[in-house]
């Protein structure tokens, strides 16, 4: 059987996006295509790799891609944007054949403080993420994961 692709969108395709596509993958690998990319790549920030570690991921393969990557060479079932600005200025071409969610979380790569103080940030949005993403699968009835 086909698996359905799905992207997630940010801006920076550094933190959000990243946690995203690894949550997705660990609940639902067999069911997705699973990627993500940023409107305006940034890499992938070091604590986005810390925290996720801390959950038992492994984000060695992982790069932040440009969204020009995937705009006319995939089709995805879903493209789902995890802040306003991808939400606002998702390339329609990505969406217009599946189906676009949005899903806000709060930018860990904004947080300011001590780095105990970030760290806290960037461990609640990924907790945050897991946690929509998790509810989320469970919504799906077996179709919606066709391709």
């Amino acid at each position: 059987m086909q698996k359905a692709n799905v992207l997630f969108l940010c801006t920076g395709n550094s933190a959000r996006s990243q946690m995203a596509e690894a949550f997705l993958r660990r609940y639902a690998g067999e069911r997705f295509n699973v990627y993500s990319a940023g409107l305006e790549p940034k890499g992938i920030h070091p604590l986005t790799v810390r925290v996720l570690e801390e959950a038992g991921f492994d984000l060695s393969q992982h790069t932040s891609d440009s969204v020009k990557k995937y705009m006319g060479h995939m089709h995805f079932r879903y493209v789902i944007t995890v802040c306003a600005h991808a939400d606002e200025n998702c390339p329609t071409p990505l969406w217009h054949l599946g189906e676009k969610l949005h899903l806000p979380f709060d930018d860990p790569a904004a947080a300011t403080g001590s780095e105990a103080e970030r760290l806290a940030v960037f461990r609640r949005v990924r907790d945050e993420i897991g946690t929509a993403l998790a509810a989320w699968v469970q919504s799906l009835a077996p179709e919606q994961a066709a391709p």
